[in-house]
């Protein structure tokens, strides 16, 4: 892998990003989040409360001599237990115990990665981690489900070293119309969630390998 094209969708016209940056509650932990795919990075720019326009930022990022983790090549359920150290699917106290044992088991140690390539949580994916836990969902559909969700791949960046090959290319900064993409983001979802309940509520669903038989 060499250079690669990425994009990060923002209500900021101005974003710089910076090493040690973001949210711990994000997917997989502090960085700064971008997609190959431009479509989705305009979705994920007005996909917020502020009902304003907002921006996509191009950037290249030289993946030469960078360690980078790739959740497509993992089980699903690694990716979960990635995504349960850092995001809360449940707030139950059956949860908090048994989320530990789910990331001792299928979690892998992340922190000698430059960058992380998976799936985006995006709000789609909350009604299926729910359901899940809940012992309501059959890990044989788990998959299929969260393809339904067109949950994009993201990149996260998370070493100084990959900060450091991470270049903006100005003549890519454009502005994304909040009434066109929020409206593609909602629809996107309410379609993902309704076939997401279809397909859990059919026979394929045998509900007899869930979450608490995994542990």
């Amino acid at each position: 892998m060499g250079k690669i094209i990425l994009y990060h969708g923002s209500p900021n016209q101005i974003v710089t990003p910076v090493f040690g940056g973001g949210n711990d509650r994000h997917d997989y932990g502090r960085g700064f989040y971008l997609t190959e795919d431009i479509e989705l990075a305009k979705e994920w720019a007005v996909c917020n409360p502020l009902e304003q326009n907002g921006w996509i930022h191009q950037y290249e990022l030289e993946c030469q001599n960078l360690n980078v983790l790739d959740f497509q090549k993992y089980d699903v359920l690694t990716w979960l237990a990635e995504l349960m150290k850092h995001r809360d699917a449940a707030d139950s106290r059956r949860y908090r115990v048994l989320s530990v044992k789910f990331i001792e088991k299928y979690g892998i140690d992340t922190s000698s990665y430059d960058v992380i390539k998976g799936w985006r949580a995006n709000a789609s994916y909350f009604y299926i981690a729910k359901e899940f836990v809940r012992d309501n969902i059959d890990v044989d559909i788990l998959e299929e489900l969260l393809s339904l969700g067109g949950l994009g791949i993201q990149f996260c960046i998370k070493s100084e070293r990959a900060y450091a090959q991470l270049h903006e290319r100005p003549e890519g900064l454009t502005l994304v119309e909040y009434s066109e993409f929020n409206e593609r983001y909602n629809a996107r979802d309410i379609a993902a969630r309704n076939k997401m309940r279809d397909l859990v509520d059919s026979d394929a669903n045998k509900v007899t390998k869930v979450f608490s038989t995994l542990l």
